[in-house]
Formats: structure tokens, C-alpha cells, sequence
């Protein structure tokens, strides 16, 4: 095995694939062993066998590294591999997918014969056909909900095993369903693989089970064309999202020492109210607000309080972006306000709004430079980094589910009663709760405002307005 590119390999597919016959022509190859469905959930290597190499599935099932091994081991002159579908051990997964010494191979189908296949295999028992005159034909009826339920299974496996490969700098050999008869192609395969051979004709045991068109296997094929042609294929709806993944930022939490509450702040929201009713328990109850958390504390800190809420507090984008612009506006000396003053990203004088000549119209002008800066860095446009002060709030939410999912997201439009919900559901006494006031400053919101920076708002956090529900305008206070 020595010089090899690869000491295994993995075929990731689904089912009605092809990847039978994909697996029975590659075993034409002296050099290469597929040994089936290794790591399906409820057999090892196909639905007949007891075990592979003596492992049986409850051994499997313990450690299937042992199983990996064995294959590797059995036989030095054939390079082994498996089939591995959505559904099969991700430990497995996971680690072939940071094995460069591992091949991997993907192969595709048309989603929509994919799951007609498999619906037709499923009413009729017959997963394999070897012989024409024992095959078993039946008419499904086509449920989009089904289709859909299995095209989001296979893309999200898809998007997987793509995202990994690209993060370890691989690349696999892509297959279509379409090329498996095509002999070259399969010789192709077997080179990138490994193999020092090719086959000069296909292995033709295995039969295609449903050669008819698509309206002779569904029953209900109109109103199956129908309810395609609703669908976005090209994904036309979605919004688009550069922004970058932002870690949990666990440093800047904040737990009661006694109190079960554990407050995830989102920057340029009501921050300082939630720690100053967080601290208010705390005297109550004797205790101190904790904070400077690192993983390990956190987790210790939450280990002490099961059954803790973990609390998060948005605003609405544009109340948000205005106090970030505001925060870069006001006088006092700003390192990130000079060059983003430099670079012409914000039209404003580079003393703030301490200068002379800032007035209304400039305060006006400053906010809507501010919001096209925002939509350029937000889609990876300039040098600058996405800071946590006008990050979206959806982004840092899915950081900060990397280690706790906030229990409780409230409003800060209903801060009060969205407080006073977990003081019931935690048995602690009513405090009151300070109200996020106007935005100190010469001018208010209602001064920045115009239709182009309501257009901008809503491009700028789109993720947030839709997964949120904010309206337009944040309500007046």
C-alpha cells in the first residue's frame, strides 16, 4: 500500500444512487474493495450479513474505528472503501472527511428520480433487480411535502460534506448518476483512486429496476408538475449573506451568583437595563452578578443551576444602527471614526458632532453615509471588521448558540413584561426595569430619518427583519 495516494475511500450517496452498481463495478478493479453499507444504522455492510470481518453491529455500534481498521487491514493489495449515506454514523463521517489519506467520492442523482425510485422500491420490496423477468412495477402517488422533506436531508448532507472539504482544502471526484455507464469515466474513478488497472466492459448484473417515463410511475403525475412548478429551484428568494460567522462571545455574559439567569448580551441593545435588574435580584438574594466567563466556567456555572434561563434582548435595526452611529458621532476622540473619516466611508467633520458647521442636514447626511458603510462591510466589501456593535443580531444569535441557545429572546419594545415572564417562570420576586430611553445626543432618530434609510435598513438586516418579524419603523418614544 506504501506510495499510494489514498489508504481508503468512501462513496457519499444516497439511496437509488446508483451506488450498488457504482460499488459492483469498482469491485471489478483488482486493486479496490467497496464493502457496502459499512455504517448503516441497522446492519453492517448489507441487510443480510451478521458481520464484516467478524465485527458484528453491536460491535460496530461501540467503536466503529475498529471496523475502519479491520478493512484497512484485511487485504494490502486493494485499496477498501464503503458507501455512506445521510443517515449513517457520523463519527465516521466526520473523521473521513478530516482524513486527506481517505478518497472520497460524490455521487448525484436528479432529486425528483431519486425519491420516485425509492418510493416505487418501498411499494414493491425489490431494493435490487438482477433479472428483467422478476421485476416488480407499481404507480406512487406523489406528496411534495415527502419530496421536500427528502431534498432538505440530502442538501443539508451535501452542504456538509462541501463546507468540510473546502475548510481542509480537499477536493472529491463528482459522479452523476448519468456517467455510471460510461466505462471511461469509471476508469477515471478508479485512477483517481488509486487503481493500477482499468476494465474494459461494465458489470452488468445489476439491472435498472424503473426504465419507464415519469408519468407511467406517478399516478397523480399532473398535480405532481404542479407543485414543481411552484417551487424556487434557482433559489431566487433567498436573501443573500456575506457577513462572517462570529464566535459566542461567552467573556461578555453576565450570571446571577444565586439568581438561575444567565444574560447574553446583544451589543447596541438594552445592555445596561438587563444588567442593572440582573444586579437588583442579586442584592435580594445576597449574591453578586457574575461575569468574565470563559467556556469551562460557563459551563460550570451552568452545571450549578439547572434549569437556569438564558436571556437575550434585541432591538430594532435601525434604533441599533443609530446608536452605533452615534457612538462614532459624538466627540470624543475615535481611532475607528478617523479612518473610517479617512477612507470616506463616513461624511462627517473628524471632530464629530462637537464641530462647527454640524448641523442637522449634516447630521442627516452622516447617519446615511454611516448605513452605506454598514451594507459594503456587512457583505465583505472593505477592510473593516464586523465589530459586535452593528453585527446582525441573527449573527450573533447563531454564535452564541454555538454553546447556549437563548431560552428567552425578548423585545426590547417589551422589555418589562419580557423580564417579569422570567421572573414568574424562576420564582424571583419583581423588580423594576429601566426603559432604553431616545438616544442622547443635539439630534434624535426621527432627524436622521428618510425613505432611502428605511430602504437601506431593511437591506442592510434583512436576515433580522425577516427571522424577528421587526416592522418598518421601531415604535416612538
Amino acid at each position: 500500500m506504501s506510495g499510494r495516494r489514498f489508504t481508503h475511500f468512501v462513496i457519499f450517496a444516497e439511496m437509488r444512487t446508483g451506488s450498488n452498481f457504482l460499488e459492483s463495478n469498482l469491485n471489478q478493479f483488482p486493486d479496490l474493495r467497496s464493502w457496502g453499507e459499512l455504517f448503516n444504522p441497522v446492519f453492517v455492510g448489507g441487510p443480510r450479513n451478521d458481520d464484516v470481518l467478524g465485527i458484528t453491529l453491536a460491535e460496530r455500534e461501540k467503536d466503529p474505528f475498529r471496523l475502519l481498521a479491520a478493512i484497512r487491514a484485511h487485504d494490502d493489495r486493494a485499496i477498501p472503501g464503503f458507501r455512506f449515506f445521510h443517515d449513517h454514523d457520523p463519527r465516521i463521517m466526520e473523521a473521513c472527511l478530516n482524513d486527506p489519506a481517505c478518497g472520497k467520492v460524490i455521487l448525484s442523482r436528479n432529486p425528483l428520480d431519486c425519491h420516485i425510485s425509492r418510493k416505487i422500491a418501498q411499494a414493491t420490496g425489490q431494493w435490487k433487480l438482477t433479472n428483467v423477468k422478476h421485476r416488480k412495477q407499481a404507480r406512487i402517488r406523489f406528496d411534495i411535502n415527502e419530496f421536500m422533506d427528502d431534498i432538505d436531508k440530502s442538501q443539508e448532507f451535501r452542504t456538509d460534506l462541501l463546507h468540510q472539504l473546502q475548510v481542509t482544502g480537499q477536493t472529491a471526484f463528482h459522479i452523476h448518476y448519468d456517467d455510471l455507464h460510461d466505462i471511461d469515466v469509471l476508469n477515471g474513478l478508479a485512477r483517481f483512486l488509486g487503481s493500477n488497472h482499468r476494465i474494459e466492459s461494465l458489470d452488468r448484473t445489476l439491472k435498472k429496476q424503473n426504465a419507464d417515463n415519469l408519468e407511467s410511475k406517478v399516478a397523480n403525475y399532473d398535480e405532481m408538475v404542479s407543485a414543481l412548478a411552484s417551487l424556487d429551484w434557482l433559489n431566487l428568494s433567498r436573501i443573500p449573506d456575506f457577513e462572517p460567522r462570529r464566535g459566542p462571545g461567552v467573556p461578555g455574559y453576565l450570571a446571577g451568583e444565586v439568581a438561575p439567569v444567565l444574560f447574553m448580551p446583544v451589543a447596541g441593545t438594552a445592555e445596561q437595563q438587563v444588567e442593572a435588574w440582573l444586579a437588583a435580584h442579586e442584592a435580594r438574594l445576597g449574591g453578586n452578578v457574575l461575569r468574565g466567563f470563559n467556556q469551562k466556567t460557563l459551563r460550570q456555572w451552568r452545571t450549578q443551576h439547572p434549569g437556569f434561563a438564558a436571556v437575550t434582548v434585541l432591538a430594532h435595526p435601525l434604533r441599533r444602527a443609530y446608536r452605533a452611529y452615534l457612538a462614532l458621532a459624538r466627540p470624543a476622540r475615535s481611532d475607528l471614526r478617523d479612518r473610517l473619516v479617512s477612507k470616506k466611508y463616513l461624511k462627517i467633520p473628524r471632530k464629530g458632532m462637537g464641530a462647527p458647521g454640524y448641523d442637522h442636514e449634516a447630521h442627516r447626511r452622516g447617519f446615511l453615509s454611516f448605513l452605506l458603510f454598514l451594507k459594503a462591510c456587512l457583505a465583505g466589501q472593505t477592510g473593516e471588521r464586523v465589530i459586535p456593535a452593528w453585527a446582525s443580531q441573527s449573527a450573533i444569535l447563531r454564535g452564541m448558540s454555538q454553546v447556549v441557545i437563548p431560552s428567552h429572546v425578548v423585545s426590547e419594545d417589551d422589555l418589562q413584561a419580557g423580564l417579569a415572564h422570567v421572573e414568574r417562570l424562576k420564582g424571583l420576586d419583581p423588580v423594576p426595569v429601566d426603559t432604553p430611553g431616545n438616544e442622547a445626543g443635539p439630534f434624535s432618530l426621527d432627524d436622521a430619518l428618510s425613505d432611502r434609510v428605511r430602504r437601506l435598513i431593511q437591506d442592510i438586516y434583512a436576515q433580522d427583519f425577516l427571522n424577528f418579524g421587526f416592522s418598518g419603523w421601531p415604535e416612538q418614544r
